[in-house]
């Protein structure tokens, strides 16, 4: 069974890094597209970052663009989230996806996804 493990969440002041892990098990997802997004309490989930089968091509959200930097290690089977000069407004669960489609670009809505973890709480304390 196909599941998504993210870990690397935690309590961080605002400036600070964080480096969130997805580990995929039960399948290789190393020809679907990957994408990370959040959720903070009383608002909708939303796209953060995206990067495609090989790596190839990112795809980043305006609010965390040169800030975040989205990889993936397809022989480790995990997507990386590394989050620099973190703000308070970061705070959120994140969630790893997979694009349920083979060898596509990354896109940034949440429709396009299959797979989801369980989330990791972010929170960035002012």
């Amino acid at each position: 069974q196909e599941q998504l493990v993210e870990s690397g969440g935690g309590l961080v002041q605002a400036g600070g890094s964080l480096r969130l892990s997805c580990a995929a098990s039960g399948r290789s997802f190393s020809t679907n597209a990957m994408g990370w997004f959040r959720q903070a309490p009383g608002k909708e989930r939303e796209f953060v970052a995206a990067i495609s089968w090989n790596a190839g091509r990112t795809l980043y959200a305006d609010s965390v663009k040169g800030r975040f930097t989205i990889s993936r290690d397809n022989v480790e089977r995990t997507v990386y989230l590394q989050m620099n000069s973190l703000k308070p407004e970061d705070t959120a669960v994140y969630y790893c996806a997979v694009d349920g489609r083979p060898y596509t670009s990354p896109v940034g809505h949440a429709e396009s996804y299959t797979y989801w973890g369980q989330g990791t709480q972010v929170t960035v304390s002012s």
